[in-house]
């Protein structure tokens, strides 16, 4: 199996540094390249075509993460691209979603949310950190909120990038009923993929 390719954004090189070393512990991801600053990640992404940019939002200099973001996009449209930072402010989660970002994880996450969000990024997931999950999770059991508390629920749920059938068996449903719940929540927000369900439900929090 070919390894998944990951490039690290950090202007810090002890944070790349780390990182770099925490992935390599795992046979199934390899770092193939480094920036330290958006101009040189679309040098390195051109350069070596990884499989995942890993990308902090703040950049010491030139462009910032989100521009970045934005750019690799224009480039790429399929590129997965997860933020890791220690922003996480909805007004910079909502930011960064819409800029294209697949993931978005805080520096205190653990291992084992690096791992799944790098890998769940290949497949196409969004995943986020535990508690900016919860916290959007806690906003969505707002009474006032236009979802059932199930579909409430499910979307929180979403950020863990589980598949329907995952979601299912948490949730004690079908997948059948799952993808209705997902229809419905979709059609309620305003949206057509997951991770633009995830952005606009913090964005009409923000709203508020």
């Amino acid at each position: 199996m070919t390894p998944i390719s990951v490039l690290l954004v950090d202007d810090h090189m002890v944070v790349r540094s780390g990182l770099k070393a925490l992935l390599g512990t795992q046979p199934d991801i390899s770092v193939v390249a480094e920036a330290a600053s958006g101009e040189a990640a679309l040098l390195a992404m051109a350069e070596h075509s990884p499989s995942v940019i890993v990308m902090d939002l703040a950049m010491g200099a030139g462009i910032d993460g989100i521009e970045t973001i934005k750019q690799v996009r224009r480039i790429n449209s399929r590129q997965a691209i997860l933020v890791f930072t220690t922003y996480d402010s909805d007004a910079d989660i909502v930011r960064a979603a819409d800029a294209g970002a697949m993931g978005y994880l805080l520096k205190d996450a653990t291992p084992e949310e690096i791992f799944a969000a790098v890998r769940g990024a290949v497949q196409g997931k969004s995943v986020m950190s535990a508690p900016v999950a919860s916290r959007l999770f806690q906003q969505l059991r707002n009474p006032d909120e236009v979802l059932t508390p199930r579909e409430a629920e499910l979307l929180s749920l979403l950020t863990e990038g589980l598949s329907n059938k995952a979601l299912g068996q948490r949730l004690f449903i079908s997948e059948a009923t799952v993808k209705t719940h997902l229809a419905h929540i979709y059609a309620k927000l305003g949206v057509e993929t997951r991770a633009a369900a995830i952005s606009t439900a913090i964005r009409r929090e923000g709203m508020r």
